[in-house]
């Protein structure tokens, strides 16, 4: 088991009364730009924990909007069951299920109703897949839901990089019988106190698309792809193997479009909930000898500090791409040879595509390109 330390900060939260702190995973692919095969070689080794202990089990894998959204689909995929996520958005034609994650800037969640009927007599357990735990009472909640929805599903679990549970809330798990599978046994005593002492000196920026920005001393492309494979959104129920499948069939369709022979540094960038398609493009730009890294955008406001010992130093305010009335926000960009958006949005927010572009090139990126998978 991983003591943490290695891949693991504290960060303090904006606006949020109920927890001011988080703990930022820099293998993760959300906050930080990472390497895929490491982001990849850590969900893999969650996995195996699954594998083990449920070998003879047909597993339905829910992934947590937004942060967790990669970590499901990876897990979902080394496991070859169902996968569906939860969602803060709008979903065309959808009901929902509606549940509290209390600890969250935006506590609203919500599940595609409907979806988990498809599974009767073809599952054997729902396993919750997460970032980090702390009480449990976000999947405690859920599963209330799923009870009163779905009484056909009996047995319960949750997977996560980081568990922070203390001892009652694990008895209290136990006493329902919900499975606990973690890489890292987290201490989150003191960690409020901890962010505190950092002060909020970091970078920051507002991208608002500004009169006084210049837009036309760069290259930016923008793509509609229609693959070969549709486009599958996870936020409904997925098998994983066709989505793996349809993810190859995006990958077919970038490298056919963009000559890569150019370039030696990429950046695959994730928008919101579509992660696992961005760090899956830039695995496959690894495998061809491309120094190609991935993290995403958010919704989490989160302080950034110019001390070394803090994880994030640079944060963006942007407009977002599904919503231009919505607020999002990256960290940590670089310069690159080149920088790939991913997104599943809508036709694309002008605003929300000006004020990313904005913060890209305010880093020096020259050579941008808008990927939205349809």
């Amino acid at each position: 088991m991983h003591s943490g330390h290695e891949f693991i900060q504290i960060a303090k939260r904006e606006n949020n009364n109920k927890r001011n702190y988080l703990l930022v995973n820099s293998l993760q692919g959300k906050h930080i730009p990472v390497q895929p095969s490491k982001a990849f070689l850590m969900f893999n080794e969650l996995a195996r924990k699954l594998k083990t202990a449920y070998q003879d089990e047909k597993l339905l894998i829910i992934g947590f909007a937004e942060t967790a959204t990669a970590i499901g689909t990876a897990v979902s995929e080394a496991l070859d069951s169902f996968y569906i996520h939860t969602t803060r958005e709008n979903i065309s034609q959808a009901q929902y299920l509606y549940f509290s994650e209390e600890h969250s800037h935006a506590t609203e969640q919500k599940l595609v109703k409907g979806e988990l009927d498809k599974l009767e007599n073809k599952i054997s357990r729902v396993i919750f897949a997460e970032d980090e735990i702390t009480t449990g009472k976000t999947i405690l909640n859920i599963i209330s839901v799923l009870k009163k929805h779905y009484p056909w599903i009996k047995h319960y679990g949750a997977a996560s990089i980081l568990n922070g549970m203390g001892n009652s809330d694990i008895q209290l798990y136990k006493s329902h019988e919900i499975d606990l599978h973690y890489l890292v046994k987290a201490d989150n005593t003191g960690c409020d106190t901890a962010a505190e002492k950092f002060k909020n000196n970091g970078r920051y920026f507002i991208c608002d698309n500004n009169s006084s920005f210049n837009f036309n001393d760069f290259s930016f492309n923008e793509y509609n792809f229609s693959t070969s494979v549709p486009y599958m959104d996870t936020r409904r129920l997925v098998s994983i193997k066709d989505y793996v499948a349809a993810n190859f069939s995006l990958w077919e369709a970038v490298k056919n479009t963009i000559n890569f022979s150019h370039f030696n540094k990429v950046l695959v960038l994730g928008t919101e909930e579509f992660m696992y398609p961005a760090l899956f493009i830039a695995r496959r730009l690894e495998e061809i000898g491309i120094q190609a890294k991935s993290h995403s955008t958010t919704r989490s406001p989160i302080s950034v500090s110019e001390n070394k010992a803090y994880p994030l130093h640079t944060r963006y305010e942007l407009k977002s791409l599904y919503d231009f009335k919505r607020t999002t926000y990256i960290y940590e960009l670089d310069s690159y040879d080149c920088v790939l958006i991913m997104t599943d949005s809508p036709p694309p927010s002008a605003q929300g595509t000006a004020s990313l572009l904005q913060a890209l090139k305010l880093e020096g990126n020259n050579q941008i390109y808008l990927i939205r998978w349809l």
